[in-house]
């Protein structure tokens, strides 16, 4: 399987466990593929059409998370000003990137701190 497919794969795998959460919903701003809970991102997943290189940004409050998602190959504080709040941009294409498992670990955490206490009930009982 060649990396891009692979990588395509994992971000495959990440949009569906993230829109699979309670109260999530998928919207395209700035024709971006994001996860939305209670109308904030969570996740910003990017473009599919082969025009840049898949990767995730997430919301990563937990210090131990938000070093290991930065020391991933090509990880960076996402831009905007974003990064100072604990998001990091994590490309999926790079060798011993993040497996798909870890990355939606990460997911479920940008959720937990996005997502309000009555969903995050929702997802501890499921």
């Amino acid at each position: 399987m060649t990396v891009e497919r692979h990588a395509l794969r994992k971000w495959e795998k990440v949009r569906e466990f993230a829109l699979g959460l309670p109260g999530a919903a998928e919207e395209f701003p700035w024709g971006e593929s994001v996860a939305k809970v209670n109308g904030k991102v969570f996740v910003f997943l990017g473009v599919d059409d082969g025009g840049h290189p898949p990767a995730v940004t997430l919301k990563l409050r937990d210090e131990t998370a938000h070093a290991h998602a930065l020391a991933a190959p090509g990880a960076e504080p996402a831009g905007y000003g974003l990064g100072r709040s604990g998001w990091v941009r994590v490309p999926l294409e790079e060798k011993g990137a993040p497996a798909a498992d870890l990355l939606c670990d990460w997911v479920e955490e940008s959720y937990r701190t996005i997502a309000p206490r009555r969903l995050i009930s929702e997802l501890e009982t499921r």
